[in-house]
């Protein structure tokens, strides 16, 4: 597996709205997506591109929403995860395993229409880690 470069960081927020106008006001932020719902992943998602990255926020699409569950232990958001780009998810996915991480679920298809998985954050010192495969057109 190679390691790619930094694609966003996730932000849990109970509200899209009002954390575009945070990122708006106090930091300037103008290139901002349009928030679109992934119900198969049970979030609204946003992003807001910074120079060199993006800002992924999430809300939760309902209740049963994962990030539903992380914002009951965090009502007022946070960080979320960090995602890399790798040239191939499945290779990565295949060598994380032969390593002994843990990879939460099968590769699916995440916010930028490409695979994605996640890795547990007890081996990754405490952090969740997406991956995602590296876009075509980049």
């Amino acid at each position: 597996m190679t390691l790619g470069r930094l694609n966003h960081v996730g932000i849990a927020t109970p509200s899209i709205a009002a954390s575009i106008e945070t990122y708006r006001t106090l930091l300037g932020a103008e290139a901002i997506g349009e928030p679109f719902d992934l119900p198969a992943q049970g979030v609204k998602v946003c992003f807001i591109d910074a120079p060199n990255t993006q800002i992924e926020l999430i809300e939760p699409y309902d209740d049963a929403s994962p990030i539903a569950g992380y914002l009951r232990k965090n009502p007022a958001g946070g960080q979320h995860h960090v995602c890399f780009e790798v040239p191939d998810i499945h290779a990565a996915v295949a060598d994380l395993k032969a390593k002994g991480a843990t990879v939460l679920g099968e590769p699916r298809i995440g916010a930028h229409g490409t695979p994605i998985v996640f890795v547990h954050p007890r081996d990754m010192g405490g952090v969740l880690v997406e991956l995602m495969e590296t876009p075509k057109d980049h």
